[in-house]
């Protein structure tokens, strides 16, 4: 095999991979853009010990979806994943020269696409968003003890609430946004899922506060009420549900940034949250 890097593994052989060059290196892996004995150009994933349960599940989703809106998981063999090449174009890349209403709307079709229902029964291993929840249910919690008022406590109420009373419930990305959508040769498609399984309306939450940078667009009351209608009309749900979720999923994102240490990313994440908040109680 012609490398053009020196690889962190060896690959398997019935791959018939002849060359690999690293285009990515990420917490979750390393990420290999290779060309394969028929020609083929695709993407091998070498996953870090650190995120395997999380790659598993998603890999365990592009199984099950085969193709569907997705790129296809063509083979997997212990931490390494083979999957379809799914070009070099992302929603943020579209979003730039076509604008953010184009962007939101091509969201909204890649969506549908992979959201259709399946024969094949849903994989065991997806996470219930009980269990997605838990760093917000414990910055709660934390906050609570500590006597301190804050907008992680309001979103842990708000996420029991709507976890309770889930509705649609199916397999989800989990982490849908400009950036897990690609454009190549088989159109627009998704990557990266978090394999999670729950109510549909959690699947759009991320993309509120996506392109991370654009803070232009992410704190922006009217573009959030515009994505909220868009995304509702797409999911047949009410637009306060959607905003409901996109304030519960900030929240939670904005704990993740807490026990991380992070607190620039936090900050940017409630102040999302905040303004979705905002639009919330005027819808």
């Amino acid at each position: 095999m012609a490398e053009s890097i020196s690889l962190p593994v060896s690959l398997p052989g019935e791959w018939r991979i002849e060359t690999a060059r690293q285009i990515a290196d990420t917490v979750v892996g390393t990420v290999l853009e290779v060309t394969r004995a028929g020609g083929e150009t695709d993407i091998v994933k070498v996953l870090k010990p650190k995120a395997l349960e999380d790659s598993f599940r998603g890999a365990d989703f592009l199984a099950w979806r085969d193709g569907a809106g997705c790129v296809r998981l063509i083979a997997r063999s212990g931490n390494l994943l083979l999957m379809e090449h799914a070009g070099k174009v992302t929603l943020r890349d579209h979003l730039v020269s076509h604008g953010d209403q184009e962007a939101t709307r091509i969201a909204a079709e890649v969506l549908t696409e992979y959201h259709r229902p399946s024969d094949a029964p849903a994989p065991t291993s997806l996470m219930p968003l009980s269990r997605y929840f838990k760093s917000l249910f414990e910055k709660a919690d934390a906050d609570r003890r500590d006597n301190v008022v804050s907008p992680f406590i309001e979103a842990a109420a708000l996420a029991e609430t709507l976890i309770a009373d889930q509705r649609d419930i199916k397999p989800l990305h989990g982490d849908l946004h400009h950036e897990n959508i690609m454009f190549g040769p088989r159109g627009w498609l998704i990557i990266d899922p978090a394999g999670l399984i729950g109510d549909a309306a959690l699947d759009v939450a991320n993309m509120f506060s996506n392109p991370l940078d654009r803070f232009d667009l992410t704190r922006n009351e009217a573009r959030i009420a515009s994505m909220a209608g868009v995304f509702a009309e797409t999911l047949g749900r009410d637009v306060r549900t959607i905003l409901r979720y996109a304030f519960a999923y900030g929240c939670l994102s904005a704990a993740w940034h807490d026990e991380d240490g992070n607190a620039k990313d936090r900050d940017d994440e409630l102040a999302v949250a905040a303004a979705v908040r905002d639009v919330l109680r005027q819808a």
